[in-house]
């Protein structure tokens, strides 16, 4: 009977499919998001009444770091148009889909619960409360960023408030937070009617226009606001990937292996308030991105926050690029409330997500 090989000389077991599969299409999945959301912001800087083809929006682009090998915009405008409006609000629509994103996968994190979003604990009721009060009594302490500085303070505060509501003895349970941050946001709802009651004609309409959300009239001065405030809270939640993994594990695991919860909590909630007070100062209130997005991403990359919250990152860029390029083009001559966009397409989304999680595993759990 003839003696078996050496195990060195042995032919190697064949990887299995499923090892190789997963990384495969998870580095298929970041590319392709990358792809697109690079396409998306070329095609969304070219687009609009004057429209740019994409070789000349990236030969523009180009040509700022002195490379010439694209075109330069054929019109006498183009290339103007191209850095005083398109790229301005181009580079604000991917700030604030990847921040209130990242936020919304944060605050899933926290809370373990996938319809967890960051108007819980009341950042963009409190922002919409301060924005109303200085539209409505004239207030002008900050010249044109009067509102978008009092929507910041505004949102930060009220994630403050809720929080401290919501703690006592030391520790803060996530259902007293939850049903805190209701409360909150029915008085925030109350004040908003009350302030509303009282402004005029032009006051309702500037405070119905900011809560519907848009992109309109963003300039670069604006994107320096909210870029440093939207990449902190950005590399903050990445660093805290493994935690939230620990986390989800339940709040005695994780003590046991280390982590602080309460301290945790309360450091990712004022991270929230920070993504979502940036996104929505200048922008307005934008709907379901921070709900929609990671659970798409979710789908694909599983549960680990390692995987999604740069997941959300990317999509969340490309989910607001492109409801922005919507907003602009769909009606000829008229730019559609980003907020209400995002609302029509993002509600029937999430029933056919909701659909489709009770129907293949009977729940969200």
């Amino acid at each position: 009977m003839p003696r078996p090989a050496p195990a060195a000389l042995q032919p190697a077991a064949a990887p299995r499919r499923g090892r190789t599969a997963r990384p495969l299409r998870l580095t298929a999945f970041f590319t392709l998001l990358s792809g697109a959301l690079v396409v998306a912001l070329v095609l969304s800087a070219g687009s609009g009444q004057l429209p740019v083809p994409a070789d000349e929006v990236a030969g523009s682009l180009l040509h700022r770091l002195g490379i010439d090998w694209l075109p330069l915009p054929a019109h006498p405008r183009g290339d103007d148009t191209l850095w005083s409006v398109r790229f301005p609000r181009v580079a604000m629509a991917a700030l604030v889909g990847a921040a209130l994103a990242v936020a919304g996968a944060l605050m899933q994190g926290i809370f373990g619960n996938p319809l967890a979003e960051p108007s819980i604990v009341g950042v963009s009721s409190g922002a919409a409360v301060a924005a109303a009060a200085v539209i409505v009594f004239g207030l002008t302490f900050a010249g044109d960023w009067t509102v978008a500085v009092a929507a910041f303070a505004g949102g930060l505060l009220t994630t403050l408030l809720v929080y401290a509501l919501a703690r006592a003895g030391g520790r803060t349970e996530v259902v007293t937070l939850v049903l805190t941050g209701i409360a909150v946001n029915a008085v925030a709802g109350a004040l908003l009617a009350l302030l509303m009651f009282l402004g005029d004609t032009q006051a309702r309409e500037q405070i119905v226009f900011w809560q519907l959300g848009s992109l309109n009239g963003s300039r670069w001065p604006y994107v320096a606001v909210v870029a440093p405030f939207a990449l902190v809270g950005i590399v903050l939640a990445l660093l805290s990937a493994r935690s939230l993994d620990l986390l989800a594990l339940g709040e005695r695991p994780a003590r046991h292996l280390g982590v602080h919860v309460e301290r945790l909590r309360i450091g990712l909630i004022v991270v929230v308030a920070l993504l979502t007070a940036a996104a929505v100062s200048f922008c307005g209130i934008v709907a379901f991105v921070g709900l929609v997005v990671p659970h798409l991403v979710r789908m694909v990359t599983g549960p680990g926050h390692r995987l999604v919250l740069p997941g959300c990152l990317l999509a969340g860029s490309l989910v607001l690029v492109v409801a922005d390029l919507a907003a602009r083009t769909l009606v000829a001559y008229s730019d559609l409330p980003l907020g209400m966009l995002t609302s029509l397409v993002g509600g029937p989304f999430f029933f056919w997500l909701l659909w489709r999680t009770r129907r293949t595993s009977g729940g969200w759990a």
